[in-house]
């Protein structure tokens, strides 16, 4: 139990500590223009996230609503910089985004930003249960902390701290949790998905992720 009560403590403190640092940077860094970004988010990142970032597809991410901030972080960890490569790897995104200049992704971002989610659905049932508790109460026993901690009740996330995972396609957060937990995603402050991605089966995973799906 003394165990269990410790990890969470330690959790608690690096979520802390990386909702400190965000604040601040997000404090300093400019905004982008959502008319500015419309031309080339609308019709060049369209074909798979869509031309409002409502992605149909549940292998590519729903922008839409999603904050500024946490778009323009995976941006710049999707173009390598000084001939190094990209702190996020993936074949598509890493060609996309290495012609654009940060103030372009900052635009796309406020672009995606402004508009509104179209949300997924739950579609397991049986598993809703699972994932619900996991979610709101995480694991004790685990050491594994509550999503909502960071995420919100509702995975609306905080502006420029934890992004909105409410409504993401299941598909993808059962991916991205997956690529944490193996190290094959690797972008996240002090490793914090990776901490808790690491604690979770492939059956929580997927009913966590159901479940998100759901949340509006």
């Amino acid at each position: 139990m003394k165990r269990s009560l410790l990890a969470l403590l330690c959790a608690v403190t690096a979520f802390s500590t990386s909702t400190a640092m965000a604040a601040d940077a997000a404090k300093a860094a400019p905004k982008g223009d959502a008319a500015r970004g419309k031309a080339i988010a609308s019709t060049v990142c369209a074909a798979c996230h869509g031309a409002d970032g409502n992605s149909v597809i549940s292998a590519n991410p729903k922008l839409a609503g999603q904050h500024p901030e946490y778009l323009f972080k995976q941006m710049k960890n999707f173009k390598g910089a000084d001939g190094k490569q990209p702190e996020r790897v993936n074949a598509v995104m890493n060609g996309m985004i290495a012609p654009y200049t940060e103030d372009q992704m900052r635009d796309f971002a406020a672009y995606f930003a402004s508009h509104k989610q179209s949300g997924d659905a739950v579609k397991n049932r049986d598993t809703i249960e699972v994932g619900q508790k996991l979610y709101r109460g995480g694991d004790q026993a685990k050491g594994l902390p509550a999503c909502a901690a960071c995420h919100g009740p509702t995975g609306a996330g905080i502006p420029a701290q934890y992004p909105r995972i409410g409504g993401q396609f299941a598909d993808y957060t059962e991916a991205q949790l997956k690529a944490f937990r193996d190290g094959a995603r690797s972008n996240d402050p002090n490793k914090m998905m990776r901490m808790v991605a690491l604690k979770m089966t492939d059956a929580e995973v997927k009913a966590v992720a159901d479940y998100i799906a759901g949340l509006r």
